[in-house]
């Protein structure tokens, strides 16, 4: 965490400190504590320091491995009942104990909470401009070399998969259809009842989203890493920019797959889409990929600091307008073209500041963001290609290593 600039921002609001109660999931409580606790707990800034207010189950651990400089547990305030009022009237002593009268508090924080406090004579104010997620904006370098950490086997995970792409064979082309297996061969896959030529076979069974998402999962937990969902959509599945994809893959088709892990060890995720065809590709795929491809040397050219999020979207956005696709920023009713911004935050979330959009803010080293311009129509599918960049004091530095192709080989 950097503490100089969370220090800075507290300076700017007349609160004391920075209260969050929740667990492990809300990235800014595993920010500010650097402690993986599965049920909600407190944690207080204030003071330049960070006191963590735990459970008596988790205080050895806690005091181990998080990044607390104070860590109490429950019994330290006599509170073993489970009673409602006593557990409160322990939160407003704690807060107190750590130095603070007033508390910045996140917007989506539980209410019970706040309310207790301001009864028990403490000052909480919703932080509505959600500070801390601005805060953690901006990636230290030790957060950085995470990041790459996780970029490196996501691009294993989408190694493996463009491999089963790449050996898969074309039913009635390179394999007779009565030589494939039409049996489930992953469980919860559909059956197919009927090959029909054009699928892809891979060791003699329909090649399905299913089975290269299980081959994806399992190079990610090779690597220290998982994902609770991925994307691996064909045909005009693929013009759903978060349709996850289901069933037989064909080939001479547009295939996306778009892969966001987090590592087990650090928790900082990685992202990273690319866009496949086994067979020959339509001169209007190629077209789309190419202009794709296009847009998104564009974006990369227009990340630099104090550049906007604005501008990278509209480096993207210009690209295709200028050939005639329609983007949100021509007609936010659009379902066809680019219909998404150009790219996102990443860290503890897998979606956070900046945006790289419409309104999207100013630029600064450390920002580590996706840029992914896509193009979406259903009569074609959809094509997207996405890299990971961190903004450097000069310009960016790609950390994304894996080559941008269309066919697979």
């Amino acid at each position: 965490m950097d503490r100089t600039r969370l220090d800075d921002a507290l300076s700017a609001t007349d609160a004391d400190g920075y209260l969050i109660d929740a667990s492990q999931d809300d990235a800014n409580q595993l920010y500010l504590s650097g402690f993986t606790g599965p049920d909600p707990f407190l944690t207080l800034y204030a003071d330049g320091r960070v006191h963590t207010l735990v459970s008596g189950l988790e205080y050895g651990r806690a005091t181990a491995e998080s990044d607390a400089d104070v860590v109490e547990r429950h019994a330290d305030y006599g509170y073993t009942s489970g009673d409602t009022a006593e557990r409160y009237d322990m939160y407003a002593a704690f807060v107190r104990d750590g130095g603070a009268e007033s508390v910045l508090v996140p917007p989506r924080g539980p209410v019970g909470t706040a309310d207790a406090l301001r009864d028990r004579g403490i000052e909480v104010i919703v932080d509505d401009a959600d500070l801390l997620t601005t805060v953690r904006a901006v990636k230290t370098d030790e957060e950085i070399e995470a990041i790459r950490d996780t970029q490196r086997a996501n691009e294993a995970a989408m190694a493996a998969a463009e491999e089963l792409l790449v050996h898969a064979d074309v039913a009635g082309e390179s394999v007779p259809v009565e030589a494939v297996d039409i049996a489930d061969t992953t469980e919860g896959e559909p059956t197919v009842e009927a090959v029909e030529p054009g699928l892809l076979v891979h060791d003699g069974a329909v090649l399905t989203s299913e089975r290269v998402k299980e081959v994806i999962e399992l190079t990610l937990l090779g690597h220290g890493c998982a994902l609770d969902e991925t994307i691996v959509a064909g045909g005009s599945q693929a013009a759903d920019p978060h349709d996850r994809g289901s069933g037989p893959l064909r080939a001479n088709e547009p295939i996306v797959i778009d892969i966001f892990p987090r590592s087990k060890a650090t928790k900082y995720h990685a992202d990273m889409t690319r866009t496949f065809c086994v067979g020959e590709p339509s001169g209007e795929l190629r077209e789309r990929y190419e202009l794709t491809e296009a847009a998104l040397d564009a974006a990369l050219d227009a990340v630099e600091p104090g550049n906007t999020g604005e501008d990278v979207h509209a480096a993207a956005c210009e690209v295709y307008e200028d050939a005639g696709h329609p983007t949100f920023r021509t007609d936010p009713k659009t379902e066809l073209g680019f219909i998404h911004s150009t790219g996102h935050g990443i860290g503890l979330d897998v979606h956070e500041l900046p945006r790289l959009a419409t309104g999207g803010g100013e630029l600064e080293p450390g920002h580590v963001v996706t840029v992914e311009p896509g193009l979406y129509d259903p009569a074609v599918g959809g094509v997207r290609i996405e890299d990971l960049v961190v903004v450097t004091a000069d310009g960016h530095e790609n950390l994304t290593e894996f080559p941008v192709e269309l066919v697979a080989r």
